[in-house]
């Protein structure tokens, strides 16, 4: 898995290629903590390159979530795959996380 991060508007993007399961979920926890530890509260996650998304995966980004939520920010998702987006809809996070179709979009959300 790789992780890009960059700053548009008043976002940190974060994209993600490749897997996000129990073997690479620390890492993607690992950079939200940096983030959110240097101040940032608005996250948009990019899954433009992403194709798996497993339970360990979905963890990671509800603390995210809860973290920013405590800042008064949030975690936006953006470009999810139809089978990512599917494990989304089975596990009720659509309900918990603004989903968006592209990178713009969820940066105009904030």
């Amino acid at each position: 898995m790789n992780i890009k991060e960059d700053k548009k508007g008043q976002a940190t993007v974060l994209t993600i290629e490749g897997r996000l399961d129990s073997i690479t979920s620390g890492t993607l926890e690992k950079k939200f903590l940096t983030v959110i530890g240097a101040g940032e509260k608005n996250i948009v996650v990019d899954f433009t390159g992403m194709d798996y998304i497993s339970s360990a995966g979905l963890r990671v980004l509800l603390m995210a979530a809860k973290k920013t939520g405590k800042l008064g920010g949030k975690v936006v998702l953006a470009a999810l795959c139809a089978n990512v987006k599917e494990v989304f809809d089975i596990a009720g996070f659509t309900s918990i996380f603004t989903i968006t179709d592209s990178q713009e979009e969820a940066v105009q959300a904030f």
